[in-house]
């Protein structure tokens, strides 16, 4: 009995943690928090509205009363780190970062990579073809260190987020050039491993799976599908080759965990989208299992998301499938209307998205389809909010907002 106890610790990792919101969609990238929110929104309900410099889609992530956020310069190509007081949303200091612009997608920022943050630093990254950059601050702005992993050629530019784990910062570099995974010591920026990857262009963020007593690096792409890899030596422990290789993908959406199975997030161009679920195995190089796929309705840029038991894909163009997270039977598949870039959170019983026109969607998070509310934001946004202490925190392309949580 406390074999299968500890078990279910290291498999089902506590969702909501002291510090709520650390890196991108939250704890361990899952979007769900059990802060109640209001179900409409409106920039007059907001408790502070800030302008921010520049434009971005990163997301905010928080440590205490300290907000931290990235914005970057479209006509200059410059990128900025800014820190607000979460509470007030007056800014404490800003970092500014004098880079040469360069080419990407009309729909992608110099600022799209969400920074993460733990209880001693703050850490970003920003690339360009001639550099990747990670950066560590103090909570207060001063640097520390920063580690130049080398090219990044990307035609369409940089957008894969970086987590810090166990004193380890891990960034993937998955690109046209030469493409790794890479492990910093969180306190000097030393290389702790880097392992090559054969594959292209990629933006998703990693999630981890703890189980056995070991921690697990979940990462996804097209050419070798969803892989498990120890964090602390690189070695890739478990793989699983899903996606279709009939036409090429790229893994933009995240992995995320649904109890013991695994879901990555594959796509191309508004066709061929799959979300793959597969079951790790027992044992160190063996293979995992597929067990369920769905296409109809998946998503290309945004993150699934798991509230209980059920399982939640919006697409970009705007359609919502409901299904069992654990099987793949789909409940329902809705037409919302609109486009999203934002991934969908869960908070209390409601699941939420906003559109790139600033479209507020409010569901009921369960088997049956229900619109809660609509509301809208005067601009829109392809980041995805944030939840810490209660409080509701909303990055549009050019302001920061703040909203308080049912009472």
């Amino acid at each position: 009995m406390l074999r299968a106890l500890l078990v279910i610790v290291f498999v089902f990792p506590p969702l909501v943690a002291a510090q709520e919101w650390t890196r991108f969609r939250g704890p361990n990238g899952m979007g769900v928090s059990e802060t109640a929110l209001p179900t409409e929104w409106s920039d007059d309900a907001a408790l502070w509205k800030v302008d921010l410099p520049g434009v971005g889609h990163s997301s905010p992530v928080l440590w205490g009363e300290r907000l931290f956020l990235t914005s970057g310069d479209e006509a200059a190509g410059d990128r900025v780190l800014l820190c607000f007081d979460a509470k007030t949303g007056r800014r404490l200091w800003i970092e500014t970062y004098e880079v040469e612009k360069h080419g990407k997608h009309s729909l992608n920022s110099f600022a799209s990579p969400t920074p993460t943050v733990d209880a001693q630093r703050v850490y970003h990254c920003l690339a360009t073809p001639e550099q990747l950059l990670v950066i560590a601050l103090t909570h207060e702005g001063d640097e520390l260190w920063r580690r130049d992993l080398g090219p990044f050629r990307a035609g369409h530019g940089y957008g894969a987020s970086p987590i810090v784990v166990e004193g380890l910062v891990i960034v993937p570099s998955e690109q046209q050039g030469d493409s790794s995974l890479v492990a910093l010591d969180a306190a000097t920026g030393e290389v702790q491993w880097r392992i090559p990857r054969d594959s292209k262009v990629h933006f998703y963020t990693p999630c981890i799976r703890r189980i056995d007593g070991r921690t697990e690096l979940i990462f996804t792409n097209w050419e070798q599908g969803i892989a498990g890899v120890d964090l602390h030596s690189g070695r890739t422990l478990w793989s699983a080759d899903v996606f279709d290789k009939s036409h090429i993908e790229s893994s933009i959406g995240s992995p995320i965990l649904a109890g013991e199975l695994v879901l990555g997030v594959c796509g191309w161009l508004g066709h061929g989208n799959e979300v793959i679920a597969v079951r790790p195995p027992k044992g160190e190089g063996q293979p995992a299992e597929q067990v369920y796929r769905i296409d109809r309705g998946a998503p290309l840029c945004t993150t699934p998301l798991v509230k209980d038991d059920l399982l939640f894909l919006w697409s970009d163009n705007g359609i919502v499938v409901c299904a069992d997270a654990a099987t793949g039977e789909v409940h329902w598949r809705k037409r919302i209307g609109g486009v999203f870039y934002s991934s969908p959170i869960a908070a209390g019983d409601h699941v939420y998205n906003i559109s790139a026109d600033g479209d507020v969607v409010t569901l009921a998070a369960g088997r049956d389809f229900e619109v809660v509310a609509r509301s809208r934001l005067e601009e829109g946004t392809h980041a995805t909010p944030a939840i810490a202490d209660g409080v509701l925190y909303v990055r549009t392309f050019s302001h920061l907002l703040a909203f308080r949580g049912d009472e």
